[in-house]
């Protein structure tokens, strides 16, 4: 597209009226497009995917043209303090600054990405940025990096009385939780500092601290002490605060995290994987800064904030994907299907998230589906010798993506060995078990006999009649086996005593759908399932020689667990701490052994979603 075209595209949107010149007028930044397209130019940033980022406009904006219901929408700024504090020094200013510079980072790298130069919206006022000052009831001895909630509650009332309702608006509430020694240039802070939101509202907790100003970016002195970092500059303290609230911010607007790809590292650091802590590091000649995925411009886009339309901003929405499939194409995974959304849906993107790190690891791909609701997409930005979910985030034009990203029903496990070949055992498994599972989700039974027997004799086939057997009813424990068999599963006999700390204990399945025994990017046929606490025992009977096995996290749970194997009350081997994606083997000779004891213990995260699986667990003789 050439600069003139692209400069009318721009103009044909309904930011085109309020983007005019270089001033700040009623809370929306202004600009010429032109000037816009010829920084990203000059300073290299080609957008990556100009094709997609049109193609999406034209459904995304096609859409909210129809009966148009445009809408400016702002943030809404908050600066808490405690009872009896005094505000930061010079905070309308500083976080005037602040905020405008987070909104032209926005706009410029919605522009280069070719959507425009879309971005939040502040609420201005002659004085700078409107700030609602709100005292907390307490002393702040009673606060603290968790109190995020209490201090909303707190804001919310007021707020109220102002007109307005928080709950459904995006809130960015600093808290003055700070304290800056400016004479020793020493810096702590115990303040909340997180955020979550989506596309109807959203609350971002920040701090406030005298220092914090974007004029201060750019230095390399003074060196401060900041207790959590060390001896930093000055500049760089300010890049990872104001980096935050950007980062921050982005969650409040229904981003979660990402990381660069290999291709996009050139580029820097993507500002939801570790972007906050490189916010304005150009300016020093540190590094390259921050920027913005295009997965990530491609969900703002319909945000109401970057929009500029509230149309069917609260609709319900649906979406399935039929005709899915897998692929390997040397070393990429290669996506297709077939998208059906209600609204409509303007792109897919999708997030391959290798185990381990939470999502911050998380690579991402895109896709606009064609006029049937076709797309394609792939990616080779993965890890090798890692285990991996796939996530695939309908975009609806309302802004909505269907729910949170842990909550997507577009959930895909993946393997990639250690050449860097992806291996997609596990979804074909899934692939092909998935008509059984919705027909027990559904209650139909005979149908999920009627399947089961369709299916190829094979792992397959057994995995499945493992989950209509629902583990079965042995009846004879280890020490009963007899002299027949040198080696057995442990899941074919009979426990003597079993507690979980979550649900009905189960042989061989999951308790719940999809009831695979999945792990690593596996699926096992046998299995115990063992929510921590739990407690398996045996009766061996000291007729067996060797205990063996994998343990590991069930797919898609993110709890920590440690495993143990006792015999007769003493510990013959404990396991690492075993997360998301883990899988150990274990091998322990129980050749004297008369009671053998399985223990899951939680760790001091709790137990929450500690979903640990005894994996193909066997007796040898």
């Amino acid at each position: 597209m050439s600069v003139s075209n692209w400069n009318q595209s721009i103009k044909k949107s309904c930011w085109a009226k309020a983007w005019g010149g270089l001033a700040v007028s009623g809370g929306m930044m202004r600009f010429p497009a032109l000037f816009t397209l010829s920084m990203a130019l000059v300073h290299g940033q080609i957008p990556e995917e100009p094709g997609k980022a049109a193609a999406a406009l034209k459904i995304l904006d096609g859409w909210h043209e129809k009966n148009s219901k445009k809408e400016v929408r702002t943030l809404h700024f908050v600066l808490w303090t405690p009872k009896g504090r005094n505000p930061p020094r010079g905070y309308e200013a500083r976080l005037t600054r602040i905020m405008t510079h987070i909104r032209d980072f926005y706009a410029k790298e919605m522009a280069r990405l070719r959507f425009g130069p879309r971005s939040i919206n502040l609420p201005m006022e002659k004085s700078g940025l409107k700030i609602h000052l709100i005292e907390g009831k307490n002393a702040e001895s009673e606060y603290g990096m968790s109190s995020g909630n209490v201090i909303k509650q707190e804001c919310l009332p007021v707020l109220a009385e102002k007109g307005i309702d928080g709950k459904k608006e995006t809130l960015v509430i600093f808290c003055n939780l700070a304290q800056w020694d400016e004479e020793n240039l020493k810096f702590t802070h115990q303040s909340p500092y997180y955020a979550g939101g989506n596309h109807q509202g959203g609350t971002a907790w920040q701090l406030d601290s005298p220092e914090l100003d974007t004029t201060n970016l750019s230095l390399k002195k003074p060196i401060i002490r900041d207790g959590q970092y060390g001896r930093i500059s000055l500049g760089k303290h300010n890049s990872i605060f104001i980096g935050g609230i950007c980062h921050e911010l982005g969650h409040a607007l229904g981003l979660p995290h990402c990381r660069e790809r290999p291709d996009e590292a050139d580029r820097g650091t993507a500002l939801m994987g570790s972007g906050n802590r490189s916010y304005g590091d150009e300016l020093r000649g540190e590094g390259k800064g921050s920027f913005l995925t295009f997965a990530h411009a491609l969900r703002l886009a319909s945000h109401p904030q970057f929009s500029g339309s509230t149309k069917g901003m609260n609709l319900p929405v649906e979406a399935k994907i039929d005709d899915l499939k897998l692929t390997v194409k040397g070393k990429a995974i290669h996506v297709s299907g077939k998208l059906t959304a209600n609204p409509p849906a303007y792109a897919v993107v999708a997030y391959f998230d290798p185990d381990g790190g939470s999502d911050y690891n998380a690579t991402t791909a895109t896709a606009v589906p064609d006029g049937n609701g076709n797309f394609t997409l792939s990616s080779d930005a993965l890890v090798a010798g890692k285990s991996g979910e796939l996530r695939l985030i309908p975009l609806h034009v309302n802004g909505s993506t269907g729910g949170w990203l842990s909550q997507t029903k577009f959930k895909y496990p993946y393997r990639v060995k250690t050449d860097g070949t992806p291996d997609l055992g596990a979804f074909e498994v899934r692939a092909a078990l998935t008509p059984l599972v919705d027909a027990l989700r559904g209650r139909d039974r005979e149908k999920a006999v009627s399947i089961a027997r369709q299916l190829p004799e094979g792992r397959t086939r057994e995995i499945a009649e493992n989950i209509l057997a629902r583990g079965g009813k042995p009846t004879k424990s280890p020490a009963d086996a007899g002299a027949k068999g040198k080696e057995a599963s442990l899941t074919s006999f009979k426990p003597s005593a079993v507690k979980v700390g979550w649900g009905r204990p189960a042989f061989n399945y999951l308790p719940e759908p999809p009831f695979m025994l999945e792990a690593g990017g596996k699926i096992f046929t046998t299995g115990i399932y063992g929510y921590a606490p739990a407690k398996h025992r045996y009766d061996l009977g000291e007729k067996w020689k060797k205990f063996f096995g994998k343990v590991g996290m069930a797919f898609g749970k993110g709890g920590s667990v440690r495993f143990e194997v006792k015999g007769d009350g003493k510990t013959l081997w404990k396991s690492k701490v075993i997360k998301s994606g883990g899988l150990l083997d274990y091998s322990v000779d129980v050749s004297a052994v008369k009671l053998l004891e399985l223990v899951v213990d939680p760790t001091n995260d709790g137990t929450s979603s500690d979903w640990g699986l005894w994996l193909e667990p066997r007796l040898s003789r």
